[in-house]
This record gives structure tokens, sequence and C-alpha cells, in this order.
């Protein structure tokens, strides 16, 4: 804490301090921790130079209009600097000047005095006012000189100075009716002010006794929020005369303030005091009553006295809470310990009522550290995490130590802004897709989908195909495949051939749109389900187009003689390859059989004179695919007589033939399994 003292009513710009040297610091320092200074009051009196931390003077500064007649005047900064956040609490004393001379509330007054007025009677004169304080204010009266009075100054306990005449030799109405008197007020200051008032005394005659209270002053003690009408003191009065003379009459006394006579009323006949507005505490704690009492001679004699009436506190007044610094948006990252906002508590009660304890729910990821006496740092206590709790009310509670003890609860919104702390994830960790071949391009084969618990941009998300370990290097899935980066459709660019290409597999990638982005990746298998699309292809006997092959029999063959065997291969696979050969036309369909599985092309039955020497037959390859696909072969068979060397060839080939049914039937057990598989 730093404490400085200036006069009140210095210039703009004048210097109060150099906070940078009473701090021990350097300005440079001051400048890159931004430096700033908060006032408690609603004026900021005050500005501070970051270059030069010089503290000067920003508004004009009135002492009586801040404080009033306190007796000391303190304006209170706060000196806030960053990195780290560090608070300074100064204190400015504002020092009176002897800028208000006293005052009078009139130029002339006038009193009217029995001439059997006793000697040490007393007549208060209203008193001059001087705002200023200490040796500035008012501070003794002079009276003119005179023969028949002499001065008195009634000291009240608040300072107050009440001058009263006091008459020191009897009034003769006959030697002299009119007493003119000059009344000064004269302040300390240096050099002194001062302000007078003419008194103007009537000496009258009649009524010479005045009335005269049991006590020369009275004492009371109220609760404040007393209730209205509450009792404060019972004055009594007597007056020896008899008559109107001796009936007295009970009223406030003009020295009161305005504001004391809306609190306090009298009641004239019986001298009772009551309470007739709010007594507060925390406005005053002692009121001065000054009570005459009047009676009804002509003229009126009066006699005056004081009620002191002491207040009691009690706890009406909860705690108030004044966020000094408060940021409502919160990085989700920040660590722990991190300021989130400055609390200023006060009670204007006094005592343990107006002692003020803060907290916030243990629930939440937050607490209060007291810095000093009524100020609290609101802090971070744990990480914060946004896709748990985005959003928090924080309620900062302020209770007092009265009896019962009031609160305030004061709710501090904070939203927690979104770091790119988390990486896209997919719904599954692989795809599995079956895709016909022969699909059309751009047909969808598979949507892969991410999600981003992220917000906004750093859950905005992007998607790309890789190429996956352990792949075939001539498969490149970019080549047939693409991906829309933002809904994760996988198309294809073109069809797929399953003799060409059976499986496939490709990483996609998904990546955030933070800074710097965050990736995950998930695999995806394609495969190529067959689709019917080859004929069959005859690849024994061979022949060009629209042409015939020919095979030679003997006459003498005998049936079930092997004369050929057609060999087909179906480039599909499973049913789709399963082949079946079937003799659709023949010279004679009851000579020639053909196996349906084997394709071996038999004589059925001994040759005979009548038989043809030539026959054609057509043999149709059909496979087992839907819709089914074949192609045709056509035989030529002709009936020779041969020597033994063409019939050794017909040997030969036919037993070149007879070992094709070994390799159908490797061929159909392979694409057995490998359509299981």
């Amino acid at each position: 804490q730093i404490r400085y003292s200036i006069p009140e009513e210095l210039t703009r710009g004048a210097f109060v301090g150099n906070i940078a040297k009473d701090l021990g610091t350097d300005v440079a320092k001051l400048t890159a921790a931004n430096l700033q200074v908060l006032s408690d009051s609603d004026s900021q009196y005050f500005s501070v130079n970051v270059n030069t931390g010089v503290i000067m003077v920003s508004e004009r500064i009135d002492r009586e209009q801040l404080c009033g007649q306190n007796p000391r005047c303190f304006l209170h900064l706060k000196l806030a600097i960053e990195n780290p956040v560090e608070f300074y609490r100064i204190e400015v004393e504002i020092l009176d000047i002897n800028d208000n001379p006293p005052e009078f509330p009139s130029d002339e007054v006038s009193l009217r005095i029995y001439e059997l007025a006793s000697l040490g009677a007393r007549f208060p004169i209203q008193p001059a006012q001087d705002p200023d304080v200490g040796t500035n204010t008012l501070q003794t009266y002079h009276l003119s000189a005179n023969d028949n009075f002499n001065l008195n100054v009634k000291a009240h306990t608040d300072g107050g100075k009440f001058p009263e005449l006091v008459l020191e030799r009897a009034l003769d109405r006959e030697f002299r009716a009119f007493h003119y008197l000059v009344l000064t007020a004269e302040d300390g200051g240096s050099p002194p002010q001062s302000s007078k008032i003419r008194i103007t005394i009537q000496v009258l005659d009649a009524n010479d006794n005045h009335p005269v209270f049991d006590r020369p002053s009275y004492g009371a003690r109220l609760v404040e929020n007393s209730p209205l009408g509450t009792l404060v003191v019972k004055l009594n009065a007597t007056d020896v005369d008899e008559g109107p003379n001796g009936d007295i009459r009970y009223s406030l006394s003009s020295h009161n303030s305005a504001a004391l006579r809306q609190i306090f009323a009298i009641n004239e006949q019986t001298g009772e005091i009551r309470v007739q507005g709010n007594l507060d505490f925390e406005e005053a704690t002692v009121y001065e009553i000054e009570v005459e009492a009047k009676d009804m001679g002509s003229p009126t004699m009066e006699e005056h006295c004081s009620v002191v009436v002491e207040i009691t506190d009690v706890n009406d007044n909860a705690p108030e809470v004044i966020l000094t610094s408060f940021s409502s948006t919160l990085s989700e990252d920040a660590l722990p310990g991190t300021v989130v906002a400055v609390i200023h508590v006060r009670d204007r009660d006094s005592g343990e009522q107006g002692k003020v304890l803060c907290h916030v729910s243990p629930d939440l990821p937050f607490q209060l550290r007291k810095d000093y006496e009524h100020q609290y740092s609101l802090l971070t206590s744990t990480r914060l995490d946004r896709e748990h709790v985005a959003y928090y009310n924080v309620t900062v509670s302020a209770s007092d130590l009265g009896h019962p003890p009031l609160s305030r609860h004061t709710i501090l919104p904070i939203t927690l802004i979104d770091v790119n702390d988390n990486a896209p994830q997919f719904e599954q960790a692989s795809y599995e897709v079956l895709v016909a071949e022969n699909n059309p391009v751009g047909s969808v084969l598979v949507t892969v989908s991410a999600a981003d618990p992220d917000s906004e941009q750093n859950s905005r998300l992007s998607y790309s195909i890789l190429r996956a370990g352990g792949t075939d290097p001539g498969l490149d899935p970019t080549r047939y495949l693409s991906i829309h980066p933002t809904n994760g459709q996988v198309t294809a660019k073109f069809p797929f051939d399953y003799e060409q290409t059976t499986y496939l597999q490709f990483h996609v990638e998904v990546s955030d749109g933070g800074s710097p982005a965050l990736r995950n990746r998930t695999l995806v298998h394609v495969f190529v389900v067959d689709q019917n699309d080859n004929a069959p292809r005859v690849h024994f006997p061979r022949a060009g187009e629209d042409s015939a092959t020919q095979f030679r029999i003997s006459p003498s063959i005998v049936p079930p003689a092997l004369i050929t065997k057609v060999v087909a291969i179906d480039a599909d696979s499973g049913r789709n390859a399963w082949l079946s050969y079937h003799l659709v036309e023949a010279t004679d369909l009851g000579l020639f059989s053909v196996a349906l599985r084997s394709g071996e092309v038999r004589i059925m039955r001994a040759l005979q004179d009548t038989d043809a020497s030539a026959h054609e037959l057509l043999v149709v390859v059909r496979d087992a695919g839907e819709p089914p696909l074949s192609t045709a072969v056509t035989l030529v068979v002709l009936v020779e007589e041969k020597g033994p060397e063409a019939l050794q060839g017909s040997e030969a080939r036919a037993a070149d033939g007879g070992a094709l049914p070994t390799i159908t039937l490797y061929l159909i057990v392979s694409l057995v399994l490998i359509s299981t598989v």
C-alpha cells in the first residue's frame, strides 16, 4: 500500500506521485505489464502516465464535496499490472485548504429579551457554517463591545460551535430599549477568513421567569430501524410563573438540521420526542437534538437543552459484491490457477456484522482466493474440458457474520472457448464392402463417417484416400476410387472387373479444421463380386470362325469309343464358371453323345452301311450363370477306311484326348474351392 497527500483544488495535470519510483521498478516494466489504475469511486480523479510512471490529477477535487466534515479524506485506487497479475492499493489523502469562509444563515438577527431576564441567561444565535475542516474551519466568535452581554461559545461533540449571548448585566428598558451588536465568526486559516451578523436586541417588559429543564441534557439509546412512533425521551421543564407565563410549549430548535427534523418529532404539550423517520446506523451513529421550551408569556421566554441519541447497529445490510475485473469467456486449456475475476465485497454494517466471507460451490472447477481484506480472486482449480461442460454459472456467495447472517449471491456466466484437443473418431475401425463387377461409374460404394466433439472450425472434417500398407503397388486406390471431402462418400471412377481385380484395400484419412489439424484413419476392404459377363471359350478343338474341325473314324470303331473331347474354359468364377456340354444338332442324334461335364464325344453304336459317311455335330458349351452364356463348336466326323498309320493317328489323337478329363476335373475342383473361399 502506497500513500500520498495532496491539497484539494489542484489544477489538472498536477503531480501526485511517481508510482514507478515508489514501487522500486523500472518504467518500461510497468508499460510492458499493461499498467492500469482502477478507482473505487465513480469519477476518475487521477490518471497515470505509463511512460513516466507519474500519477497526475485528472479532475477537480473538492474535499468538501467528497468527504464533507470528516476530519480526514482519502481517495483509494487500485494499481493493476499483468504477467503476473498483481494489485497495489494506493491511498491519496486530500488535504483541506482554507477556501471557504464561515457564513451565517442571514445578515441580521433580532432578539426580544425581557428586562427582568436573569443574569446569566443565554440566548443562542444561529451559528455560522464553514465546510472546511481542521484549523481551516470555524474556530472562534467575537462579539462587539457592549455593557450588558458577553459571548459564550458552546461546543458540541461533533465539533460544532454554537454562539450564545450571556446576560452579564441587568437590562433596563427605560434606559435603553434596543441594543445593537455585531457578532464575527472567524476560522483558523492563514490568513483567516471571517463573516459578520448584526444582532438587534429589543428589551421587553413583563414575564420575568423563563422555563427551566429538570436536567441540562438528556440521553437515549435506540436500535436502528426502530418502528415509527418509538418514544425517544420525555422532557420535563417548569416555569414558576403563573397563568400563560407558566404555560410551556416544547419545540425543536432552529439549530437542528432539516434532515434531523424529518427523523424526530416532539409533542409540544407533553415534551415527548418520538421517531418519525428511518434510523440508519450507517448514515449516523449519534444524533444531538437541540430542544427549546417556551412559556406563553408576552413576550415569550424560552430555555434550551440537548438530547443525545445513540444508535445501535443491527445486521440490516446484505453484503455487496462488486466485479472489479471479469472475463466471461475462458479457453478450455487454461491452466489451474488462472484468474477469471477479481471481486470486491463490502458490507455497510459495523463490527462483526460488517465482516464478509465469500465462497463458491466445491462441485465446480473454480475456487476463491482471498487477496486481502474485502478482495477475492476467482481462479480455476482443475483442468477444464469444453466437450464435457461448455458453460458454467458460477455463483459467488457473500455472507456476513451477523446474527442471523445476511448473504448475497452473484452469478458469473463463464463460457469455455474450444481448442482443438480431440482427434476425429470413425464410427468403425474398418469397413468391408462387397461390389459387383461392372458397377456404374460414380456409384457410391460406401460412406465412411467420423465425429469430432470439438466445435466450429475444430470439428469441420475432411476425408481423403490413402494407399494401405501391404497393397499391391500396382493397385493405386486413387486410380479407381474418389471420396467426397465432406460427407465421406466413396465412389468408383471406373467399373471393376473381377477377372482383373478381386480385392482392394485402402485407408481413409479424416482431418479436422483445427490448427494444427488432428487426424485419424480407418481401413476399407473392397471385395469385388463376380458377374456372369464372360462366355465360355473353347480351347480344343481349335477352329476358326465359321469353320468346323474334322475328325476321322474307322467304320469298324467299337462303341462307346472316344472320338474327341471338347475342352472349354470360362474366365468367370464360381457358378458362373461351371460348364456343361450339350449336343444340340447332329446328322444322327442317336449315333453320338457328349458327356455333360467332361465334354467327351463318343460313338454310341456300331456303324452300319446305311449310315452317312460324314456326320456334323453342333456342341454347345453353356455356363451356370444367371442368365447363362454359351459358345458353340461344330465337329465334322468322317467315316473313312484308313491304314494302320491313320488309325494309329486317330488312336494317338484319342489318347491325347484321354488325358483331358483329368485336367477338367482339376479345373472344376479349383473353381469350386475359389468360389467357396
